[in-house]
């Protein structure tokens, strides 16, 4: 389970997120060739940042596993910023809820967070416990509250449960990441069974109100809430039509709340990102025989590690960013996108 005008610009926005978006990978993520002997450059609160030749360039090996898949099966497995996500009190005190913060996106968001000094409570499908465990002892490790919360959030019951234990969990709430996903692909509308189109919408855009209907109400002035898109609701794939179609509903869902909650001082951005390499991919997000190809036509040559967008959900989950909201933040590889 596993996007503006105004102070700052959105170029002064991305040349501080530019930082640290690309993280120092963990061994596993890197491509088979040696790190090169380079100086490390960072600022305080960055991960590391690699040449991005020591990344997974395509051809990726093809690989399936059952949904919702586990990172820790991924190969190469994928780079959260594990080894390499240094904090510096950014986030100091506050308090994170992350669905899909097992792996991929959601589990680089909340390794972050945590490493800047928040408390952090993950939602994950319940059979992505192995992924989980090992998110709750990074989160600890950083010397702070982990709180697990499996769930499947495809009802409303679920996802107000869910809000009221991360709120119980954590003595509080004020930033929500809303990131949980369900993709599956298929080359014709034929193809898409109304259970798989019913579960990509409950996964993906139905959580997404529900679990933030449940959430403002324990939000203060300050706040944050920041929404997975994609850059499918920009240049959505043929391949993923009902999958593209909530991506798109998000954009629009992150820019109208946006408007609702300023005067409450809540801010509410998005992430569109473009290829990255998490569980999705392995567990039916690629057609088969096409792993090999995925995030080949960036112009970067290759897909983005979870790890990348890290300091991009800190910033946009931090006071720094104080004057962005109803904004969609793309992290895409260079293709598509806001």
């Amino acid at each position: 389970m596993a996007d503006e005008t105004g102070v700052p610009s959105r170029r002064d926005v991305f040349g501080v997120a530019a930082v640290g978006i690309a993280a120092a990978a963990a061994v596993p993520a890197l491509a088979q060739g040696q790190q090169q002997d380079q100086p490390e450059r960072h600022a305080p609160g960055a991960p590391t940042a690699p040449l991005a030749a020591n990344y997974a360039k395509p051809p990726l090996p093809e690989q399936r596993q059952p949904w919702p898949a586990l990172a820790s099966k991924m190969t190469p497995r994928p780079d959260h910023g594990e080894t390499s996500y240094k904090g510096s009190g950014r986030l100091a005190g506050r308090k994170a809820l992350v669905t899909g913060g097992d792996s991929g996106i959601g589990r680089a968001a909340a390794i972050a967070f945590a490493r800047e000094g928040a408390d952090v409570a993950i939602n994950y499908y319940p059979t992505e416990e192995p992924d989980a465990r090992e998110v709750v002892d990074l989160i600890r490790q950083a010397g702070r509250k982990a709180v697990a919360l499996p769930a499947d959030i495809r009802t409303a019951g679920a996802c107000q449960k869910l809000v009221a234990d991360a709120v119980r969990g954590l003595g509080g709430l004020d930033i929500l990441v809303n990131n949980a996903a369900y993709q599956q692909s298929k080359e014709s509308i034929l193809d898409i069974s109304d259970e798989q189109f019913d579960r990509t919408f409950k996964t993906n855009i139905y959580a997404t109100f529900w679990i933030t209907k449940a959430a403002v109400p324990h939000m203060q002035a300050g706040a944050a809430i920041i929404n997975t898109t994609s850059v499918n609701a920009y240049e959505p794939g043929e391949e993923l039509l009902d999958y593209a179609s909530t991506k798109g509903a998000i954009m629009i869902f992150t820019k109208s709340l946006a408007k609702q909650l300023g005067k409450k001082g809540i801010r509410v951005n998005g992430v569109a990102p473009g290829p990255i390499w998490t569980p999705l991919q392995v567990a039916g997000g690629q057609l088969p025989g096409k792993m090999g190809e995925f995030g080949a036509n960036t112009p970067l040559g290759r897909p983005g590690q979870p790890a990348e967008l890290a300091s991009l959900f800190v910033l946009l989950a931090s006071r720094e960013d104080s004057y962005s909201t109803g904004q969609i933040f793309g992290a895409t590889g260079g293709r598509g996108g806001p």
